[in-house]
């Protein structure tokens, strides 16, 4: 009897599709932002997604991000992520979780974890700090496009928690679309201005501020770690993952964390 043709076929070549086989990322982002995603997806290596849901930010000042942060579609959005069968939840805002402190940062994960139970949770601040800690730095220089009243939060959180910042700068932009306009030549001369002796490592802030493209190059220039609130944002999620799922070329922060030669991002 003839086997059935089934058994005969030759298997279709498959494309990579995108599909997260290693890790989900669920990434709560600002309506009016596009640096983060985007940036997300070019450190990721195939078998890593990033699945993505929005808030809207009137305006980048204290009190813009106020309004977002207490605003009921903060709750909506966790909620609708955490519907997704995602690894890991990532707060895609800096500003946002460092506002007020490291105790509102800790208390927004414990409110993401109730309204998202079963992923691994961060924010895009807890993840800088974990980066931080992960190359050795301790004070840092700060560059950022934020206006003068977010960056003095900026400064005192990140001194809070043991970086006393030596130096900084900051474009006072206060308009969410205006900050991914600025070109990465002008953001890697940013993070260069700001490099002093004493700074351990570069620190660059905000997640809709181009950054990955400019890390290594930063770093063989200065010699020192440097790390953007994305690109630790999408390494602390692949770290609570236990995934080795980057590309290289995006900082000494994903030494450990590099898809395997294999050609599988695994853990």
């Amino acid at each position: 009897m003839d086997a059935p043709a089934t058994q005969n076929r030759v298997q279709p070549r498959m494309r990579y599709d995108g599909n997260g086989t290693s890790a989900r990322i669920g990434l709560i982002f600002m309506a009016s932002s596009i640096a983060m995603e985007s940036e997300m997806w070019a450190m990721a290596a195939p078998g890593v997604a990033i699945h993505t849901t929005r808030i809207k930010l009137p305006k980048v000042t204290v009190e813009g991000i106020e309004e977002m942060m207490n605003a009921p579609e903060l709750r909506q959005a966790a909620e609708l992520l955490g519907s997704a069968p995602i690894d890991v939840l990532c707060f895609g805002g800096t500003s946002a979780s460092f506002l007020h402190g490291t105790a509102y940062d800790h208390a927004l994960i414990e409110k993401l974890k109730r309204w998202a139970p079963g992923p691994k949770v961060t924010t895009a601040s807890t993840a800088s700090l974990a980066a931080l800690a992960a190359v050795g730095a301790g004070t840092v220089a700060l560059a950022t496009p934020y206006v003068d009243a977010v960056q003095a939060r900026a400064i005192r959180f990140l001194e809070e928690n043991g970086h006393k910042v030596v130096s900084h700068r900051n474009l006072g932009i206060d308009k969410d679309q205006a900050l991914a306009e600025v070109p990465i030549e002008k953001v890697y001369e940013l993070a260069l201005s700001v490099d002093t002796p004493e700074a351990s490592a570069i620190f660059i802030s905000c997640t809709n501020f181009w950054s990955v493209g400019a890390i290594e190059a930063l770093e063989q220039a200065l010699g020192k770690p440097v790390i953007s609130a994305i690109q630790a944002s999408f390494w602390h999620c692949l770290e609570i993952s236990g995934v080795n799922g980057a590309k290289p070329g995006y900082g000494r922060l994903f030494q450990h964390r590099l898809m395997r030669e294999t050609g599988a991002a695994g853990s």
